[in-house]
Order: structure tokens, then C-alpha cells, then sequence
């Protein structure tokens, strides 16, 4: 439940989700237990038994799948068994000897139970045959004891009860909120760039940069696409203000050819609605969203929620801005960095006049192709806005997905998911330790899962980690596996695959030369030819992301024991059909990471084998997916990774050897 289930929870269409409750009653009595799922169209789907866990005590969980978009439901129906409860008494009580013909007795009573509520005709007709043979071996004193509770206790005789059972004391909780969006909202790949940077040019002999255009960015999407990613994210596209406009490198001294931060909104040039004159015209955007489009990349805008000091909002709703003691408008800050050249939205004054017209921009963008938005900050802005704005658009369109660019308190996060945003940007960038990672991991796929789906962005135009600044490309590769591999939506900033890795200043997350406030002309294809491109590899990760359903979902992460701490251990598995426990037919995806870019590592792993749908003393063969190479692997496995060579082991485990 999310927030006393006054909010639904998260679901993906095609994505298991559990649903786990405390049963228990008063006595010894079995208990049994179900969820039943009801679709958008009020459709009852088939119950799930909820199996119980072995900790903690009475706690039982089922998992289900919702297979449409939209509003489902589920209740849990519990209750008294029966017949569990005679068959426990009775396994114990015949063999011993003790209350022997009461035991058939009461067994026999039970069946007939069942039995009275059978039809005479039609497929219950088999099962009265079979309830009838068992009864009659209940009351067969001439036969030996075991006998008569080995055809009580047959798989036979189990199947009619399963499907008929006795319910004695049902309870039914619920039904509780779930909301099912689309497979994207769950699953993708993310490449962000800005436009103004692909296709620019520089002047050999002046050094004048000329802005690339949504058309010259248009021919980057090729390359984009063949690395395998799924949408392509836009810092924001709007005119720039020239009002405190940023140089280089965040500097409050521009020169006049500076073409400032393009999250710097609004100019005389037009607001959220417009685009930015040197990027093309409107009808240029859709030119490029139809271009991604047919290369089956989706575009993602960004949503900023502020204006430069000369965005047309300033002058008609100055209310929608904070004015300070002094009479001037408050520019944004969070101390110790200062933008000057941004007004944050108050939204005190004129709440309803701010909600329509963020509502208006965002379905304009919409109208234009756009079904996927990145939200910038949305941490400053009310909570109780998001809920609405987000609830605007599902109730239209549904498959309409936000992201929440958020790095800040736990609560705001959950809670800025648990109204309404699909995904968020999270704190992997700042986990490095794989003690660190291994709890993070558990904490995004089975602690706040209901509320908040992660997307493991590599680095941003704002965050460039140590870790990338000192490492070099093997901490390049292990950071690609960690973010690729361990959850369904990944994000990389254009010019990781260069290995950019450059601060402003040593201590600092900033870029050197940030692309936030400057044009960069890079050399996709000298990078390429020269060998000093990391696309082959993001390429093949994404290849695995999308031949491997085990990696396109979220809940399914286990990790695993390294004798060495600086090795990370997990694996994803899922079933390739739907299907009640462990089936051979199970994709299973082991993974296991040197985090240390600087040295080659030894150590033991130690695997959970069932986990892994294996026994414990099995043997079984794994293909390596980077080098090709086949290992046969057991619980307790020596392995030496070289980061210079390849840091990590991508596995995909096949049957026991």
C-alpha cells in the first residue's frame, strides 16, 4: 500500500509485482491464502496462493502480473483450511498409531464436503469419481492403514481439493490501489544530448562556434539508435535569456557570442512554448522527434519549471515570482552555487493561474510528439502540484511518462513518485563501494519499489564523480555494467563514451568546459576510428538489456558473496513464460564486477544456487556475453578479473552441466 493506499501502487504491464500480507489466527488451524487481481475493466483474474516466507513469521507473498495499462485493484482473501489442517493431523497421527479411524473419519467428512459442492455433470464428474474413490478408501477398515491415507493424500486426490478448496473463515482485505503503466515507464535505455552541440562547427581561423540545429542533430540519432538506446533526452529547447546570461565555465562575464544555459528559459524570443531560433523552427522539431521516431528512439524534454529574468512570464504574471525586501525578484540559489540568470515559480500567489499554463506547455509538447518527460528539480516545486498536473495528463494519457530529476531527502523522492512520476534519478552515482551498492540495490528493487522506480544515470552535465574523474575507461566500463545491468532504465550523457572526465577544479563534480554553458564540437567518428570510443561496448550492453528479459525488470535482483570486498556479485533471472516456482525455461543473468579500475583482482564467489534456480551441489555451464568465453561453474567459484582487460564477468547461465 502507498500512503494508507490513498495513492496506487507501482506496476509495469508484463512485470511480476508481489504482494505479501500478515496471516494468522488464533490456534493451530492451517491457514490458506490468495490475491486476486481485478483489471481497469473490472475483469477478476484467476487467484494466486500466497506461499509462506520463512521469515518474518506469518508472512505469505504472491506474485502477479497486470497485462493492460490503467487502474487495477487487488484483494486478499484469506482463511481457514481445513483440510491442510486434517492432513497435517493425519500424516502425524496415522503412522504413529494414534485416533486412527477418526483421522479417516474426519477426513472422509471433509471430502464429502467437497464433494456436495460439485456438479453431477461435466468436469466436476471426473472429480466426484475421484472424491468417491477416496472416500471409500476412508471408510475401507480391510485395507492397511497406509494404504488408505496414501490414496487420501494422492497427487490425484490434492488436485480436486486445489481446485475446490473448504474455506472455513474467509477474510477478504482490499481491494487496494495498483496502477499498471507501460513497459517504458519501467524499461529504457537514455542518451542525452543537447542539440545546439551535434553538428556544430568551429572556424578554423576565428574560432567562432556556429550552433548545431535540430536537423544537424538529426543525423547524430543514427548513431544513437545502433548503440542500442531507446530514448533520446533534450535539455531544454527554448529560447535563452540574455538577462545575467552564464559564460563559460558558469562565469557572470559572457561575451557576446556566448550562448548561455539553456536552462536559463525565455527570452523576447518566446517562453516554454517556443524553440530556440538558432536551433531550427517548430516544424524542425517535428522533423527530428518523426526522424527519432522511425528509429525507434523516443524523444524526452525536459520540463524546467523557472524563467530567465526576461522570459515573457516576468512581465505578464510578475506574481508567479518572489520579490525580496529590496523590490527585486529572487533568483535561484542553493548555497553554495548561485543562478543569477533564474527566477524559480512561486507558487503562492496565483497556484491555479501556474496549473493551467504548465499544464497547457506540457500538452503542447505533447501535441508535437513528446510522450516522455525529464522534470528538472521538481523537488522545489509543491508536492500536491505534481499530484495534479500528473494526474491531468494520465487520466488523457496515460502512457505519457515523467522523470524525476530529484537528488535530494529520501521522503521527497518516494513521495514525489507515490503521486504520479514513473521514474526518478537516484544516489547510484555517489555509490561506489560494493558494500554500498549491494544495499542500494536492495533498497531500489524491494523496499521502495511500490513508490519509486530508478533510473542509474552514469553522469549528467552536472555530475561527473571522482570515481570517472581518476579511474579511467575500466571505471568507464564497470560504471556502464553496474547502471546497464542491475536495473531496467539506464542514462548516459553524451561523451561518456569519450571517456570525458575533466572537472572544472580538483574537488568538483562540474565538467571542465561544461556543455551547460558553452557549444561542444566533438569527433564521434575520429573517436571511433582511433579505438577511443566506449560505443562498441554500451552497444553490446544494450543488446543484452534487450535479449534478456531477466534485465528488463526490476524486482528480481539477488546479491551474492565475494571473499574480496571490492568485488560486486548479483544476478537477474526471470521466467521466459508464466509459471508458478523454478522452470527450466527460467533467463538467468549473472554478473560479476572488479570495482576497482586501478588493479586486477582474485577472489571466491559464493552463490545462492537457488536463486539462481539451481540445487546445491549442481555443476553448470556459463557463457561469458563479453569475451565469449564457457566456464562450468558450482557454488564456490575462483575468478580473476584484470580491468585493464575486461572488469567484468556477464554470464548467462545455462542448464547444469
Amino acid at each position: 500500500m502507498v500512503d494508507l493506499g490513498r495513492l496506487p501502487a507501482k506496476a509495469t504491464v508484463g512485470e511480476p509485482f508481489p504482494v505479501s500480507a500478515t496471516i494468522f489466527r488464533e490456534g493451530h488451524d492451517r491457514l490458506g491464502a490468495e490475491v486476486v487481481l481485478v483489471s481497469p475493466t473490472g475483469e477478476r483474474h484467476p487467484p494466486v496462493r500466497l506461499e509462506k516466507l520463512d521469515e518474518p513469521v506469518d508472512r505469505h507473498r504472491a506474485w502477479v502480473t497486470p497485462d493492460a495499462v490503467g487502474a487495477w485493484t487487488f484483494e486478499v482473501h484469506a482463511w481457514s483450511d481445513p483440510v491442510a489442517t486434517w492432513k497435517h493431523a493425519a500424516g502425524i497421527k496415522v503412522p504413529a498409531g494414534l485416533d486412527v479411524e477418526l483421522m479417516f473419519t474426519e477426513g472422509r467428512l471433509l471430502l464429502e464436503r467437497v464433494r456436495a459442492g460439485l456438479d453431477a455433470t461435466g468436469t466436476d464428474a471426473d472429480a466426484r469419481a475421484v472424491l468417491d474413490g477416496a472416500i471409500a478408501a476412508a471408510d475401507d477398515r480391510t485395507r492397511p492403514a497406509e494404504a488408505r491415507l496414501a490414496q487420501l493424500l494422492s497427487d490425484e486426490v490434492g488436485e480436486v481439493l486445489t481446485a475446490h478448496p473448504l474455506r472455513d473463515l474467509l477474510t477478504i482485505e482490499g481491494p487496494y490501489r495498483v496502477f499498471a503503466d507501460r513497459e517504458r515507464a519501467l524499461f529504457g535505455s537514455w542518451y542525452e544530448f543537447f542539440p545546439r552541440s551535434e553538428g556544430a562547427t568551429v572556424d578554423p581561423e576565428t574560432g567562432a562556434v556556429t550552433s548545431g540545429t535540430f536537423r544537424t542533430a538529426a543525423e547524430r540519432l543514427d548513431a544513437v539508435a545502433a548503440m542500442g538506446f531507446d530514448v533520446i533526452y533534450l535539455p531544454p529547447i527554448h529560447p535563452i535569456g540574455e538577462v545575467n546570461r552564464k559564460g563559460p565555465n558558469n562565469t557572470l562575464t559572457p561575451g557576446p557570442d556566448d550562448p548561455g544555459s539553456p536552462w536559463a528559459i525565455g527570452s523576447k524570443d518566446g517562453g516554454h512554448d517556443a524553440v530556440h531560433p538558432d536551433l531550427g523552427t517548430l516544424e524542425d522539431f517535428d522533423a527530428f522527434v518523426e526522424r527519432a521516431n522511425g528509429l525507434g528512439l523516443e524523444v524526452a524534454l525536459d520540463l524546467a519549471l523557472q524563467a530567465a529574468p526576461d522570459h515573457p512570464w516576468v512581465t505578464s504574471h510578475p506574481e508567479w515570482f518572489t520579490t525580496r525586501a529590496d523590490g527585486t525578484i529572487a533568483y535561484a540559489e542553493n548555497p553554495p552555487k548561485k543562478y543569477q540568470d533564474i527566477y524559480p515559480v512561486n507558487f503562492d500567489n496565483d497556484p491555479a493561474g501556474i496549473c493551467r499554463e504548465v499544464l497547457r506547455v506540457v500538452k503542447h509538447w505533447m501535441r508535437h510528439g513528446v510522450r516522455v518527460f525529464r522534470v528538472d528539480n521538481p523537488h522545489t516545486k509543491p508536492v500536491a502540484f505534481w499530484q495534479w498536473l500528473l494526474g491531468e495528463v494520465r487520466r488523457t494519457d496515460p502512457d505519457v511518462v515523467f522523470l524525476s530529476e530529484a537528488f535530494t531527502k529520501p521522503p521527497m523522492m518516494h513521495a514525489l513518485g507515490a503521486v504520479g512520476f514513473h521514474q526518478s534519478y537516484t544516489y547510484f552515482t555517489w555509490r561506489t563501494a560494493a558494500w554500498e551498492l549491494a544495499a542500494y540495490l536492495r533498497e531500489v528493487s524491494s523496499e521502495s519499489d511500490h513508490t519509486m522506480r530508478p533510473n542509474f544515470f552514469v553522469n549528467t552535465p552536472d555530475i561527473l564523480h571522482e570515481y570517472l574523474q581518476y579511474g579511467g575507461p575500466a571505471a568507464f566500463k564497470i560504471r556502464a555494467v553496474l547502471a546497464a545491468l542491475t536495473v531496467p532504465s539506464w542514462g548516459v550523457y553524451a561523451g561518456y563514451e569519450l571517456y570525458e572526465h575533466v572537472a572544472v577544479r580538483p574537488g568538483s563534480e562540474e565538467y571542465l568546459d561544461s556543455e551547460k554553458y558553452q557549444v561542444r564540437v566533438r569527433d564521434w567518428d575520429a573517436a571511433e576510428a582511433e579505438g577511443r570510443s566506449l560505443a562498441p561496448y554500451i552497444t553490446t550492453l544494450n543488446h543484452l538489456r534487450r535479449e534478456h528479459v531477466a534485465l528488463q525488470r526490476l524486482r528480481n535482483i539477488t546479491i551474492h558473496h565475494a571473499d574480496d570486498e571490492n568485488f560486486l556479485v548479483f544476478s537477474k533471472r526471470a521466467a521466459l513464460r508464466q509459471a508458478q516456482g523454478p522452470s527450466d525455461q527460467d533467463d538467468v543473468v549473472l554478473v560479476v564486477v572488479n570495482l576497482d579500475p586501478h588493479a586486477a583482482r582474485e577472489t571466491t564467489v559464493h552463490l545462492d544456487m537457488p536463486a539462481l534456480g539451481l540445487e546445491w551441489g549442481d555443476q553448470f555451464v556459463v557463457h561469458d556475453e563479453i569475451t565469449g568465453a564457457e566456464f562450468t561453474w558450482g557454488e564456490h567459484d575462483y575468478v580473476r578479473l584484470d580491468p585493464f582487460h575486461e572488469p567484468a564477468h556477464v554470464l548467462t547461465v545455462r542448464r547444469p552441466a
